[in-house]
């Protein structure tokens, strides 16, 4: 991904190994602050994890296989690693996905490093081609709506729902993007915005509850991610992103769900089967440390939401754009690919 540096910019990955530590961005500060932290242990990597220091479904997956690389190469207890890791968000799938991909790349006798980097990269692959195809989506002139963020931040680099947006204007199509902002954690109107910012996409945010109002005049299409998706179609998102795609199916305005393969989780037959997470009230009640909510004034706080996948047009993946009913041939897919990392 590009970011701009004041008159400089640099190419860069929201994760990485390097000296011997995992570097990455963190996302708490941005976009007032660009700052990459460093960390020597999978305590740390935990810890980051769980406070939201990376943040989206493939880069807490990629994190968590360093995290584990660096469990080995501390000679620390792999399996008691792995359980703490995979303890600090219970919704996203590729977090479970990436530890137990690691303890059997270990268990193997892989340099863990490059099990952890080889992993990395096939995430940056898999979203160059979620960007290729659905990129043949996009029209000319296309108004897109998003939710959250499923970018280069959120996925190691490209993105998920960002990559077809990239792909298509770097093929010189006209396109405009109404950035929903997010609640509580805005992490569409400070880290959606940011990256098309940087790259130099033509957008606006919005508050989420004017999503509506745009969709009904004004947006194409609606491209979101996906933090796990069950066999059946169903989905974990940001929270909102339910409320989207009953809007699309209501004013017929087509809804895809970005996702890598390594997202969709074939052990749970439907969405009722996903649990959803629940963060801190403060998250909701204050700004920074100011409480702007009543004091005595309890918030509820699910982090994520579940859409049934009837109200999905079609998931764009790197093995193709699927409808709902299409989805079960991904079994055979995810095998085959888990047998390539």
């Amino acid at each position: 991904m590009r970011v701009r540096l004041g008159k400089e910019s640099i190419e860069t990955r929201a994760v990485w190994f390097e000296r011997g530590m995992l570097r990455m961005i963190d996302q708490r500060l941005i976009p007032q602050k660009f700052k990459v932290v460093d960390l020597v242990d999978h305590h740390e990597v935990a810890e980051a994890i769980r406070n939201m220091t990376v943040r989206g479904a493939p880069s807490i997956g990629a994190a968590a296989a360093y995290g584990m690389a660096l469990a080995a190469r501390n000679e620390a207890d792999v399996r008691k690693a792995a359980e703490e890791l995979k303890s600090t968000r219970p919704t996203a799938y590729d977090l479970f996905y990436a530890v137990d991909h690691m303890l059997g790349s270990l268990e193997l006798g892989d340099d863990p490093v490059q099990a952890a980097d080889a992993y990395a990269d096939q995430v940056v692959e898999r979203c160059r081609l979620i960007g290729k195809y659905g990129a043949d989506l996009i029209g000319e002139e296309t108004n897109i709506m998003t939710h959250c963020n499923a970018g280069a931040l959120a996925t190691v680099d490209i993105g998920t729902a960002l990559a077809p947006i990239r792909a298509a204007w770097t093929a010189g199509r006209h396109i405009y993007v109404y950035v929903s902002e997010t609640r509580p954690r805005l992490q569409g109107m400070k880290l959606t915005a940011w990256e098309l910012y940087n790259e130099g996409i033509p957008h606006s945010i919005i508050v989420d509850g004017a999503a509506g109002h745009f969709l009904r005049k004004d947006v194409n299409m609606v491209i979101v991610g996906a933090d796990r998706v069950a066999a059946n179609g169903d989905f974990a998102n940001k929270i909102g992103t339910f409320d989207k795609a009953v809007l699309c199916h209501e004013l017929g305005v087509p809804f895809y769900v970005a996702a890598p393969i390594s997202t969709f989780d074939f052990s749970i037959a439907s969405g009722d089967n996903i649990v959803i997470e629940d963060r801190s009230e403060e998250e909701v009640t204050h700004v920074g440390r100011e409480r702007l909510a009543p004091e005595g004034s309890a918030a509820l706080n699910p982090s994520f939401d579940m859409t049934r996948a009837k109200y999905v047009t079609g998931f764009i993946t790197e093995a193709g754009v699927l409808r709902p009913q299409e989805i079960g041939r991904l079994r055979k897919e995810q095998f085959e690919e888990e047998g390539d990392l």
